[in-house]
């Protein structure tokens, strides 16, 4: 449990009184320091809550007269925001002047391009016009396999101009990854590069594009993206497509599918995932602006590929006035016998980026080189430090302020693709605390349930969200997709998300994510969660990389503990004596592993996300479902050995 003790940073009264959370708060008459009332109302008057928003946001589009509709037979899945509202996706990210740059692109070579909002503007009109001409209408799919660059920001704006659905793959997928998700979609038009960079190589995947588009036989269109070319040459080259137009906005409904996006598919074949255009306006409006505080004229970055829910997360930006940040390309570069820790912080100084999102991986990786970014950059333009993607480590909250600067909001935040956005945030009228997510987010009346089902206060429990909210997906895509989503969500308790998180809902306001609830463990029937032994993990320079799960052993379950060791690090039996004591020190006696394990490498989803669960099912003697999820499935070969193995 934290104290004031733990608090690390606290706003000034200039940033607290200007932030827009703060002038939300008192438009609507509520006392700026007084999150908590604010909150209780966001979930207890969704209508009013939702659409003070939408006016404080200024969303271009009509609201209509009805802000909430609930249904009572269906609490939550039944309810509709807005159901009268016209709006526009690409519109609303597109507005504002023209002369402002609102997009700066660069890679891990230093190559860098701007895009006004004027030239982003005529770029997507460009394209809209293109689609308009190859057939699409609202509602149909398009689909990109394309690296983090301009290309894909206009390809995917253009296909929201025109009401059509987007959806996306990063090009270093297999073609069977890639396959798996977009072809469940049936997309018409298929935006592709058939090169790219990452890491100092450069890779060519025109044969893959080529096997895409034969196993997907709805793409009658390819538009081919930078440089490279097809096999056989065919595709229409980008700068081919459509022609010059004035730009024009195909309003849709609230409820409209806009973007669909995939789940990890580690247990199966991925979930798509639909996502309502008024949802995403309103859920990425209200975490930027309000809690992100981004504000016009800031520059946003989340390090991510355009398969991942960050990125039409950071896409979004562009409706609160700022500009985004493009990167492609590795964030840490092999330099000589050492790593070159600098890309994204040379690009923080260079583009004066204020908002800057990374995952707790790539901060543990600085901090065991000792690399300190505040001391080597120029970070003064940075408001703003965000992570996601695992559990961000109490030991990295200190790390943070002590090597990259201390007058900056720090936010450890948690929610998912399911969502694409947040159920505990971070907001800069609330102080940080060691090791939490600052605030349940606005609009989100999530709890954490014990196994009575009871929600606590300091102790772990199921996260739950109580009450609607927009962002809620509009289904899963294909047959049956309406089942398959209330199944996901809400077959364990009826009309209650059940997120599958444990999380710990702290006394200060703020919270825990400890894992997903499938990555928890039971030995001896006891539950735990997983982080804590990371954590320790963590602080072990002789350890690259390590990985937690459960192995079944005579009708119970034991803690196995994979390392994958640091290069030329001996790992001898004293050290992990060492670790199993601090274990048992630190978390508890039923934390400490009872298997300890040498490894190669650790299972990484293809978003780049730690994978208990298919190490455990290996190890177990079963098989994992969907292998294409993984970026590096044959490393499971040597999970399959390791109960035969002795245990350090």
């Amino acid at each position: 449990m934290t104290s004031d003790l733990d608090i690390l940073w606290t706003p000034s009264p200039d940033a607290f009184e200007t932030s827009a959370l703060a002038r939300f708060a008192l438009q609507n008459g509520f006392d700026p320091a007084d999150y908590e009332a604010l909150h209780r109302w966001s979930v207890s008057d969704l209508g009013g809550f939702w659409s003070a928003l939408w006016d404080f946001c200024g969303v271009v589009g009509d609201k209509g007269a009805v802000a909430f509709a609930p249904n009572e037979d269906a609490w939550m899945t039944g309810a509709r925001f807005f159901p009268q509202a016209r709006l526009n996706l690409a519109e609303n990210y597109l507005k504002g002047a023209a002369a402002e740059i609102v997009v700066y692109e660069a890679d891990e070579t230093g190559a860098e391009r701007h895009l006004s909002r004027g030239d982003l503007v005529a770029a997507v009109a460009r394209v809209a016009a293109g689609l308009r001409a190859a057939g699409i209408e609202p509602g149909d799919r398009v689909a990109g396999v394309l690296p983090n660059r301009i290309e894909a920001l206009v390809a995917s704006l253009g296909a929201l101009a025109v009401g059509a659905v987007w959806t996306g793959c990063s090009p270093d997928f297999g073609a069977s990854a890639i396959v798996d998700r977009i072809g469940q979609v049936a997309p018409k038009v298929l935006f592709a590069a058939t090169r790219y960079s990452y890491a100092g190589r450069v890779h060519d995947i025109g044969d893959r594009i080529a096997e895409i588009r034969a196993a997907i036989p709805s793409i009658t269109t390819l538009v081919l993206c930078g440089e490279g070319a097809m096999p056989d040459g065919s595709g229409t080259p980008l700068a081919g497509f459509g022609t010059e137009a004035a730009p024009q906005y195909h309003a849709v409904g609230f409820d409209h599918p806009a973007l669909i996006l995939y789940t990890s598919g580690t247990t199966g074949a991925p979930k798509a995932i639909v996502h309502r255009a008024g949802g995403v306006l309103l859920q990425h409006l209200k975490e930027h602006a309000l809690h992100g505080d981004v504000r016009p004229g800031d520059r946003v970055i989340w390090y991510t590929n355009t398969a991942w829910m960050m990125y039409p997360w950071m896409v979004s930006a562009l409706a609160c006035g700022a500009a985004i940040v493009l990167y492609d390309g590795a964030p840490i570069l092999k330099a000589g016998e050492g790593l070159d820790c600098a890309p994204l912080w040379s690009l923080v100084e260079r583009a004066g980026v204020t908002h800057l999102g990374v995952s707790p991986k790539y901060l543990a990786t600085l901090q065991k080189e000792d690399y300190l970014p505040g001391e080597r950059h120029d970070v003064s333009s940075l408001r703003a430090l965000q992570v996601c993607g695992a559990p961000c480590l109490p030991h990295q909250f200190d790390w943070v302020f002590k090597a990259v600067k201390t007058d900056m909001m720090f936010a450890s935040i948690s929610g998912g693709t399911e969502i694409i956005g947040c159920f505990l945030i971070g907001a800069p009228t609330r102080p940080v605390r060691r090791g939490e997510l600052t605030v349940p987010a606005l609009g989100h009346a999530i709890a954490a349930l014990d196994d009575r089902g009871v929600p606590v206060i300091g102790r772990r429990g199921d996260l739950v969200c109580t009450e609607p909210f927009p962002s809620m997906p509009l289904t899963f895509w294909g047959e049956g997709g309406d089942a398959r989503y209330r199944d996901t969500y809400f077959s364990e308790r009826a009309e209650v998300w059940t997120h599958g998180d444990v999380a710990e809902l702290t006394a200060s306001g703020g919270g825990i994510i400890h894992g997903r609830s499938d990555s928890t463990l039971k030995p001896g029937g006891v539950r735990i969660g997983i982080s804590e032994i990371y954590e320790i993990c963590e602080s072990y320079r002789e350890f690259e990389d390590f990985l937690v799960f459960g192995a079944n052993h005579d009708g119970d379950e034991e803690v196995v503990l994979a390392i994958k060791p640091a290069e030329g690090a001996v790992i001898t039996a004293e050290l992990i004596k060492t670790v199993r004591t601090r274990i048992r020190a630190e978390a508890s006696p039923r934390h400490v592993p009872a298997r300890v394990h040498l490894v190669d490498a650790i299972p990484y989803t293809i978003n780049g996300k730690r994978v208990e669960g298919a190490a455990r099912t290996t190890l177990n003697g079963g098989k994992v479902k969907n292998l294409g999820s993984l970026a590096n499935p044959e490393c499971l070969t040597q999970y399959a050995q390791l109960k035969r193995e002795e245990s350090l």
